[in-house]
């Protein structure tokens, strides 16, 4: 019988079993940001502990970054503290530090992969509930919380319990106008919010294979969304060529032999799941959020469903929407393009290509925040800046921004926001009353144009 991914990296990272079933697991990569850190690293102090390997962890900042007004101090105190916390942790304890300075720093799970730090084969934890993301590589990459991150910082260890593996395959490829972000909407739809709970979800087929890099990194950090613990991808030609010539990619040798590694630890043909779901492109439209949680969606065709529980009449009664009511024309007042999910460099491409031409609409406030200062920098580059503010958009500089509003972009009362980001929590984008519809950024940037939802497909003419 052949083995998963996830049974083959799991197998090389560990170091043994512990108590409670749990088994200790070596961590490949450790990436960290000023959030969850300062905590882990007062807890190093009070047990005079060093860092084990500090050269196996990266530091950035994103969370509390302003995306507007970066100068220093920052105008927020508590943002100000943190991010002096980060700067004198990292140089205390020997770990590079992706700073503004450095001309490196952006989002964590959008500067570990462009960096070339994200490889197949590794175990990764951060400090963060999306580090999903990175297995979008073929890695096996865990969000965990700050007494973990001492854990990791201090052993560079983790006590995990072993998962089971839900192979989630997607026939077909995607219609024109339907994105990555439409396909992880749609399953956390079908399967819910806490399907995946003692899983790890494997992506695959043809929808899958087909995408670029970015979509899959799109796909696995939703992952988390849908319950699993990790999410990922069997590596390929399409991830080895986004690898290669990054900065901390390996070079000549060095390369032919990770290559080997990195075949090696697909999923083999006949490995065993212990769930295998199928689902077919050719059904995934655009979706957009009706309620509090993702998994509260629908194609932007349909209407707003009946109430099925006291979770679907809360997030009613929270939105503001009745059933029956079609979610386009849905008006909206904030636009958002960015975060971890949808903050990259394809994400923008795209969106240019499009708003080329047309303004957003009046009373609208949209803007973008890059994913990191690499993205800005090649947006910049390519001009797509000009068309964003041509066409009536804010230009940002890189941090999380209104993916959760720990910095000075908030909504504002009950504003509703068309976001590219990946919650819909109840006062997720930083006001307790403001109203968030998860979408792709094209159905975004169509939203922003049109001053309400509406099909992309139909407003761009995308065939």
């Amino acid at each position: 019988m052949g083995k998963t991914l996830l049974e083959k990296v799991w197998e090389i990272h560990k170091v043994g079993t512990i108590s409670g079933g749990r088994d200790q697991i070596f961590i490949g990569l450790h990436l960290i940001h000023e959030v969850t850190s300062p905590q882990a690293f007062a807890m190093l102090r009070e047990m005079g502990l060093k860092v084990l390997f500090p050269e196996r962890t990266f530091a950035t900042c994103d969370h509390i970054i302003p995306t507007d007004d970066i100068s220093r101090p920052f105008a927020d105190p508590l943002a100000e503290e943190m991010m002096q916390a980060i700067e004198k942790n990292t140089k205390e304890f020997g770990i590079t530090f992706f700073s503004p300075e450095s001309g490196k720093q952006g989002i964590v799970h959008i500067v570990g992969p462009e960096l070339g730090l994200t490889q197949p084969g590794m175990t990764i934890a951060c400090g963060d509930s999306h580090t999903a993301t990175h297995g979008a590589f073929g890695s096996i990459a865990f969000g965990i919380g700050t007494s973990q991150v001492r854990d990791v910082l201090a052993t560079q260890t983790l006590a995990l319990t072993p998962l089971k593996v839900r192979k989630i395959e997607i026939k077909n490829r995607l219609e024109p106008g339907v994105y990555a972000k439409d396909i992880i909407l749609y399953l956390i739809n079908k399967l819910g919010v806490k399907g995946g709970i003692g899983y790890a979800y494997e992506f695959a087929g043809e929808a899958i294979e087909s995408l670029s890099m970015e979509g899959r990194m799109t796909v696995c950090n939703m992952a988390i969304e849908g319950g699993a613990r990790v999410g990922y991808i069997n590596p390929d030609q399409t991830t080895y060529d986004y690898i290669k010539g990054r900065e901390y990619a390996p070079k000549g040798k060095d390369w032919d032999k990770r290559l080997q590694y990195w075949e090696s630890i697909k999923s083999d043909p006949d490995a065993n799941y212990d769930d295998v779901v199928s689902f077919d492109a050719k059904d995934i439209e655009p979706m957009v959020t009706w309620g509090i949680t993702p998994e509260q969606c629908i194609p932007v065709t349909e209407k707003v469903p009946e109430p099925q529980n006291e979770s679907d009449r809360e997030a009613l009664e929270y939105m503001k929407f009745k059933p029956g009511q079609k979610i386009e024309g849905t008006k909206i007042d904030v636009a958002f393009i960015g975060s971890c999910t949808n903050g990259r460099i394809e994400d923008l491409r795209e969106v240019a290509k499009y708003i080329k031409g047309h303004k957003v609409a009046k009373g609208v406030k949209a803007f973008i925040a890059p994913g990191s200062m690499g993205v800005k920098k090649q947006a910049e580059k390519e001009g797509l800046h000009e068309i964003f503010i041509e066409a009536g958009f804010e230009w940002r500089n890189p941090g999380c921004s209104m993916c959760l509003a720990m910095n000075p972009d908030k909504l504002v009362g009950d504003q509703i926001s068309a976001s590219s980001s990946n919650r819909n929590f109840k006062g997720r984008q930083g006001s307790s009353t403001g109203r968030t519809l998860l979408m792709s950024p094209v159905m975004v940037a169509a939203a922003a144009i049109a001053g309400e939802v509406v099909d992309a497909r139909k407003l761009f003419n995308i065939k």
